[in-house]
């Protein structure tokens, strides 16, 4: 494996995720397999649900091609793709607010 050819595909796709799972191996050569396993996801699944698998990966410090694809199978992934609403607390007169306790 060609340590250029990985860093150059590691750097136009999912940046984040690669550099957390070389970091995380005592040499660098070792995280370039599991970066490459990463990228053959892509074959699979759509490239949008492997980038929101890898910052569920990052968030919950899993770091294997074995993680990511167990969290694409079951679907957690989607939770990452859809854009944070901006959610409103509720208004209603029942509702007691932070002056109701003490």
């Amino acid at each position: 494996m060609d340590a250029r050819r990985c860093d150059r595909r590691r750097r136009a796709d999912r940046p984040a995720f690669f550099q957390a799972v070389i970091a995380t191996r005592p040499h660098p050569e070792q995280g370039f397999r599991t970066c490459l396993g990463i990228l053959s996801l892509v074959k699979s699944y759509s490239a949008e649900r492997v980038d929101a698998a890898c910052r569920r990966g990052i968030l919950i410090k899993a770091r294997s091609v074995a993680s990511i694809r167990s969290i694409l199978q079951n679907g957690l992934d989607r939770t990452f793709l859809d854009e944070p609403s901006e959610h409103q607390p509720l208004r209603h007169g029942n509702i007691r607010g932070r002056d109701y306790f003490h």
